[in-house]
């Protein structure tokens, strides 16, 4: 691995995120644009209480993807600050002791998960036939984590060296290996619910095998690392993914509030929460890859001391979210009505898709700014920082403000409490952002007399 490797160290850095996050957000797109037609194919079924079973399980699944997050957010930070180095052999083995202790760790979060689901499904709201149909889901799909965090790993240290293609691809074949078993399993086999999870099973399978191949095949492979050097790396692992990893789970435990605030209201506002829960992930779908996107550039810039171009890359990158925010709320309040019709929601459930497709999908540039502030604290040594933004939102910033815009609109209000606390939060998130940098361009400075010094003390041995 060369330092000609480091795509991101030249270059425009709004080309360089605007290329990352849409490459990206293709591959996760195609898997959420599956999650959308999972819940096309089973509001199809005339059931109710499938509907709002996925959505009690949604939050439940959210919760164990952010494991998986965490663990890639370290595994692509290191390795992104290797190649930024030119350390070969430092990013082979951070790539390495990051698989291994993903696996391990998702293997043993997924035991624990599994053997509580009914009481956690309750915890979220669920009740009755509802409650059996969530925990039989999740069953099926929970016991995969481990191939998910493997391929989420996998495709974060593909970002690190710059490969966004590849990265891509693990997804949108895992995506397509998800539509293509879909209708056979919940349609042509009768398995409904569990046909879904059986497919959603097999796409996590995918994914992991399309991630790692290119590891394997292009970027120095992947070994099973040894004791010392697990031991070595479990530290600086740890130091980013325990952080990160309680960061991700603020926001599942907030969704998780969100949805029982929404259960008082019925399994129609519930199902709506649910139709809303996958048009996110597709609308926002640039968004949510910017994270991932933006980390790699601030992390190969930062192990190459350019300190000017991570603030800048920054700034590019709160510029993107605000002008993809626009363009994509414009495009959904044009197609509300279709979508309410494409799920044959009435009463509630179109109340509240009308409201997120009007003026709630703009909050999501709150959102975006989180998620940027998450990316450079992560990968400037400040993983806490993100700890501390992501729980404050998703407690002081969730909590109290669903409460009162419960009690103040009913079922819509708990969708615009949970935005007005995104905002607050992420204007707290961005003054925390330009401190961290500005510090860093001071450090810099500081630091230019001995960096001339020791270059002058290199050029007098080596011409000895």
């Amino acid at each position: 691995m060369s330092t000609e490797q480091a795509k991101f160290l030249e270059g425009s850095l709004f080309r360089h995120i605007t290329t990352m996050s849409l490459t990206a957000s293709v591959g996760l797109m195609a898997v959420f644009i599956v999650d959308f037609v999972d819940m096309i194919f089973i509001s199809m079924l005339g059931k109710e209480e499938l509907a709002a079973a996925v959505g009690y399980a949604g939050a439940i699944l959210f919760f164990t993807t952010s494991f998986g997050i965490g663990m890639s957010i370290a595994a692509g930070a290191l390795t992104a600050r290797a190649i930024g180095s030119g350390d070969a052999a430092e990013g082979e083995r951070r790539t390495a002791t990051s698989l291994f202790f993903g696996v391990v760790f998702g293997s043993v979060f997924a035991a624990i998960v599994w053997f509580n689901l009914p009481y956690l499904s309750a915890l979220m709201g669920a009740s009755g036939a509802t409650l059996d149909l969530s925990v039989e889901y999740l069953r099926i799909i929970v016991p995969s984590l481990p191939f998910l965090l493997a391929g989420m790993v996998g495709s974060a240290v593909l970002r690190a060296h710059g490969d966004a293609r590849r990265a891509m691809m693990a997804t949108i074949w895992g995506g397509v290996a998800n539509a293509v078993l879909d209708p056979i399993l919940i349609f042509g086999l009768g398995l409904e619910l569990k046909g879904a999870a059986i497919a959603s099973v097999a796409a996590r399978m995918t994914i992991a095998g399309v991630a790692l191949y290119p590891l394997i095949r292009t970027h120095g492979g992947v070994r099973l690392p040894t004791v010392p050097e697990l031991k070595l790396d479990l530290s600086p692992i740890m130091a980013i993914a325990f952080p990160a990893i309680l960061t991700q789970l603020a926001t599942p435990i907030g969704q998780a509030y969100v949805t029982r605030s929404m259960a008082p209201f019925g399994e129609e506002a519930v199902a709506g929460m649910a139709i809303v829960g996958r048009i996110v992930p597709i609308a926002f779908a640039v968004i949510f890859a910017l994270s991932g996107a933006l980390g790699p550039i601030i992390g190969q810039n930062f192990g190459a001391g350019k300190y000017d171009r991570v603030r800048g890359a920054v700034n590019e990158g709160i510029l993107f979210i605000a002008i993809y925010t626009i363009g994509v709320s414009a495009i959904l309040f044009l197609l509300r009505q279709p979508i309410t019709i494409l799920f044959q929601a009435e009463g509630i459930s179109r109340d509240l898709i009308y409201l997120f497709c009007g003026p709630l999908a703009l909050a999501w540039f709150a959102n975006g700014v989180i998620f940027a502030s998450n990316a450079a604290f992560n990968n400037l040594g400040h993983p806490y920082y993100s700890t501390w933004i992501n729980w404050g939102r998703h407690t002081l910033g969730t909590i109290p403000f669903v409460i009162g815009g419960a009690y103040l609109f009913g079922a819509e209000g708990v969708l615009i409490g949970q935005a007005a606390g995104g905002v607050i939060f992420a204007l707290a998130a961005w003054v925390m952002v330009r401190r961290v940098t500005a510090i860093q361009d001071q450090i810099t400075h500081s630091a230019q007399p001995f960096q001339r010094q020791a270059r002058q003390i290199t050029l007098f041995h080596n011409r000895r």
